[in-house]
C-alpha cells in the first residue's frame, strides 16, 4: 500500500511539472499582445530602425541592386526564417535548402507590405505586429494568438 501510494505521488508531481512546463511555455493571447506592443516600442528605437504607417518595422540588412520593387500581384521568389520574439524558430526556407515562390498577395499583410520595399537582392529584416500576421487565432502551435513575428526576407527574383 506505501509502494502504491509513493508511486502515485511520483506521477503526480511528473503531471504537475508537465503542465506547469507546458503552460510556462504558451502565452495567452492578452500576454502575447502586450509583449508584443513592449517589444515594437523598444525596437523603434534603434537606430536604422523604419516603422511604417501600419506598425511593421524593418532594417535593410543587404540593400539589392535591383531596380524594380514588386507589387502585391506579383509572384516572387524569397528564402527567408521566421521566429517569434523569444527567438524560436518556427519556419526556415534556409534550413529546407530550397527557397520558395507564391504571389505575394496570398501571405500575411506584412510580408505583402514589406517584400514591396524590396528590390532583387535585398535582405531585411521584419518586425512584424500581430494584426499584421495571424491576429487572434495564432498559427498552429508555435505561433500563438496575437503574436508579433520576426522574418529575415531575402528578395530573390520578381516573377
Amino acid at each position: 500500500m506505501k509502494l502504491t501510494h509513493k508511486f502515485a505521488s511520483f506521477f503526480k508531481i511528473v503531471f504537475l511539472g508537465l503542465v506547469m512546463t507546458s503552460s510556462a511555455h504558451s502565452a495567452t493571447a492578452e500576454e502575447n499582445k502586450t509583449a508584443g506592443i513592449t517589444f515594437l516600442a523598444e525596437n523603434a528605437k534603434k537606430p536604422n530602425m523604419v516603422t511604417t504607417p501600419s506598425g511593421l518595422q524593418y532594417e535593410v540588412l543587404i540593400k539589392g541592386k535591383g531596380s524594380k520593387n514588386p507589387t502585391a500581384t506579383d509572384m516572387v521568389e524569397v528564402h527567408y526564417a521566421g521566429r517569434t520574439l523569444d527567438g524560436h524558430e518556427f519556419d526556415s526556407s534556409y534550413k529546407r535548402g530550397a527557397s520558395t515562390s507564391f504571389p505575394l498577395n496570398r501571405v500575411i499583410k506584412g510580408w505583402t507590405e514589406g517584400v514591396q520595399l524590396m528590390t532583387e537582392g535585398s535582405k531585411y529584416r521584419f518586425y512584424i505586429p500581430s494584426e499584421l500576421a495571424y491576429g487572434s487565432t495564432g498559427a498552429g502551435r508555435d505561433i500563438g494568438p496575437n503574436a508579433a513575428l520576426i522574418f529575415d526576407v531575402e528578395l530573390i527574383k520578381i516573377n
